[in-house]
């Protein structure tokens, strides 16, 4: 069968890329023709000029940010570098879109037997670009087509969908064949709201085996990181930082990152240098994974792959990326003692509690071969 993937724009988010290199690989493995839908951003000007107008009340206010918060085509090249040549490299892409309406030409050219909407934060309301493509609108009218959503992701665990886009999307869904989730919260979300029954699965990255990212790493040959205690924070701020040397002191260990050296988007005292905000590579990434002891992290994916191989971890809940995704996945393998906020006074004794990773490893082969036998029932009805 020949299908396409529909998914968010794939440019440096380590998580959202592997989630789709997993999907990928899965459906490839089942025998699958396999094409990732290649959404390329382009900033909307009225975006631009919103964005303008904010940031320069907020470098009013001292904030100390650039006030163009957009990169262009030529720093695009240079920061998404990696990552992207990672996505060129790994990843079976068709031609490049740059806004939903440019979806029929692809689906005119490819002809796809299905399409898989998701993983990741898919359906969670996205006011700039809106919600229709990843809702399958362009196959309203088309019942030839299997539409399929996998793990797919509302984000948070209230509806944010105002009055006429609820109408819209309840409709749309209820031309899905079968519909996946990724948390437990959005089963109600689709009962409630759309009026369809969705089965609560793992996100794509937790279908690979820890031994499968490992050959990723080893083919590339990525240098042994600089550290012991991997810090992913993508939120940084005093407190975390704070959170960070504290559990470093108390365990006698280095913490290191896997992230640029500069932010695009910061004003710097002392000079910008554009080649200092590339991200660094996937497979040096996930090489951070192989030789961490310990890992800190208010990210999703980077949860995900803390418990994926199979290192302690505390999850630092990002509450406005949204929390329930935290919630849900540590509830799944019985570690919701693993979250804190920023708030959290932090629990030594926590910290040097061992995980029964046995246990976790069970219940991540159960879900894996549920989440398998869902896309085979899905693509062979």
């Amino acid at each position: 069968m020949k299908i396409g993937i529909i998914t968010h724009p794939l440019i440096y988010n380590y998580g959202g890329i592997l989630q789709n290199y997993a999907l990928q690989d899965i459906l490839k493995e089942m025998g699958h023709e396999v094409y990732t839908i290649d959404r390329l951003p382009k900033t909307p000007i009225k975006t631009k000029f919103l964005s303008l107008g904010k940031r320069i009340l907020l470098k009013l206010s001292g904030k100390n940010i650039k006030l163009r918060g957009w990169q262009s085509n030529e720093e695009f090249k240079i920061i998404n570098k990696n990552t992207r040549g990672f996505v060129e490299n790994n990843i079976i892409l068709t031609e490049g879109i740059t806004n939903n309406s440019e979806i029929n030409k692809i689906h005119r050219k490819y002809k796809f037997d299905a399409y898989v909407v998701g993983s990741d934060q898919v359906w969670r309301r996205n006011e700039a670009r809106g919600n229709n493509l990843e809702f399958l609108d362009f196959l309203e009218d088309n019942n030839e087509v299997k539409k399929i959503a996998y793990s797919a992701s509302f984000g948070v665990s209230e509806w944010e969908f105002n009055e006429e886009e609820t109408k819209k999307f309840k409709r749309l869904a209820q031309l899905f064949d079968p519909i996946s989730v990724r948390e437990d919260a959005a089963v109600q979300l689709c009962q409630d709201y759309l009026n369809v029954e969705a089965q609560h699965l793992v996100d794509p990255t937790m279908l690979l085996t820890k031994d499968k990212f490992i050959s990723v790493v080893e083919a590339k040959n990525i240098k042994k990181s600089d550290g012991n205690l991997f810090s992913y924070v993508l939120d940084r701020n005093e407190t975390k930082k704070k959170i960070i040397d504290n559990i470093s002191e108390e365990l006698g260990m280095k913490y290191f990152e896997v992230m640029p050296e500069q932010n695009f988007k910061i004003e710097l005292e002392h000079g910008f240098d554009i080649h200092q905000c590339v991200f660094p590579e996937i497979e040096e990434w996930l090489r951070a994974f192989i030789d961490a002891k310990f890992v800190i992290t208010d990210s999703f994916h980077g949860t995900a792959f803390a418990i994926l191989f199979n290192k302690p971890f505390i999850a630092i809940v990002n509450k406005r990326r949204g929390a329930s995704r935290f919630y849900s996945l540590l509830k799944t393998f019985g570690l919701e003692n693993r979250a804190i906020t920023e708030e959290d006074s932090i629990d030594f004794k926590l910290i040097s509690e061992e995980i029964d990773f046995a246990k976790v490893n069970r219940i991540l082969n159960q879900e894996r071969e549920k989440s398998k036998n869902f896309l085979k029932e899905a693509l062979n009805d």
